[in-house]
């Protein structure tokens, strides 16, 4: 049987609401069976991950993950997908990790905003100006037609400076912004997309009814937020069993009892497959951890198999 090769020039035939689409259809099916591995330094991670969906198949994403990349001009990520078929096995597709996971991420934080955000928010600030930021802005741009205006920020602002600059095509107006605190407490919607170890978003800055999007955090020494900040919200993630206790986003606030699993009020699953409530008022802050997960590439390995099919 052929195996269809998927590359990241194949990703003009995606677009990000069909992504979000996917996103949600696919916590419509019956919950995923997922494992990760981790191996190697915080600076040099292999990071493996492995899911089953009922109706769709089997995948595996494996991916090299060095923040140092980026001062030598090679990605910081660099992998693939495996998709096999639910009914035999075979291997049904290979697809540039980079796709996959770009699409994923920034569709995960689009859909969970649409769930959580207010409806009338019209201010973005983004922390980060890496790649993650860029698709940021293309998603929540076709995710919220109402936004007026995206804000980025970043520890060098020269790099927010040259995204802001790229971005000059964009419809909605893009900015470079230099100081954090002034620009998140006057924010609708606060998306992180860092590599920090250390909180760089404190929720003394947060204003009432914002949504905060933590993205960049991924192994368990890792965070964006403060534990206030993790303690003022209604506390969301994508999926339970891959942020909980293992990224430190919330394992850690949970280690200084800031906050108890009882605290994450949700997931995907509990919003969309079982109507779970999100926002009750337009004047609480809502926080949601993007911890990614297999099960997540795999739904959107699909859709993009699909998308792209001869």
């Amino acid at each position: 049987m052929d195996t269809q090769i998927v590359t990241y020039d194949q990703r003009i035939a995606l677009t990000w609401n069909g992504a979000i689409a996917a996103l949600r259809a696919g916590h419509l099916r019956p919950r995923a069976q997922i494992g990760d591995m981790f191996l190697g330094p915080a600076e040099a991670t292999l990071l493996t991950r492995g899911a089953w969906i009922d109706g769709v198949g089997f995948g595996v994403k494996s991916v090299t993950v060095m923040p140092g990349n980026s001062a030598l001009g090679v990605p910081t990520v660099q992998g693939a997908m495996f998709v096999f078929a639910a009914a035999d096995g075979h291997l049904e597709a290979i697809v540039d990790s980079r796709l996959v996971t770009e699409f994923k991420t920034a569709a995960d934080s689009a859909l969970g905003a649409q769930l959580l955000a207010r409806p009338d928010a019209t201010r973005l600030l983004i922390a980060g100006a890496g790649t993650v930021a860029r698709s940021l802005i293309d998603a929540y741009s076709a995710a919220f037609p109402n936004l007026r205006s995206i804000e980025v920020w970043a520890r060098r602002p020269d790099q927010a400076n040259a995204l802001a600059a790229e971005c000059a095509e964009v419809q909605i107006p893009v900015t470079a912004v230099d100081d954090l605190a002034a620009a998140a407490g006057q924010a609708d919607i606060i998306s992180t997309a860092t590599m920090a170890r250390e909180p760089i978003l404190k929720g003394d800055w947060i204003a009432p009814g914002t949504h905060v999007d933590l993205i960049g955090a991924f192994k368990s020494d890792m965070r964006e937020a403060d534990d206030t900040l993790i303690a003022m919200g209604r506390l969301f993630v994508d999926s339970r069993e891959t942020t909980v206790h293992h990224i430190g986003e919330l394992s850690i606030p949970l280690s200084h009892g800031t906050i108890t699993e009882a605290d994450v009020l949700a997931d995907f699953y509990d919003l969309i497959a079982d109507g779970a409530v999100g926002r009750t008022s337009d004047d609480q802050i809502t926080v949601f951890k993007n911890g990614g997960g297999a099960h997540l590439d795999l739904m959107m390995a699909d859709y993009i198999t699909a998308s792209v099919a001869p």
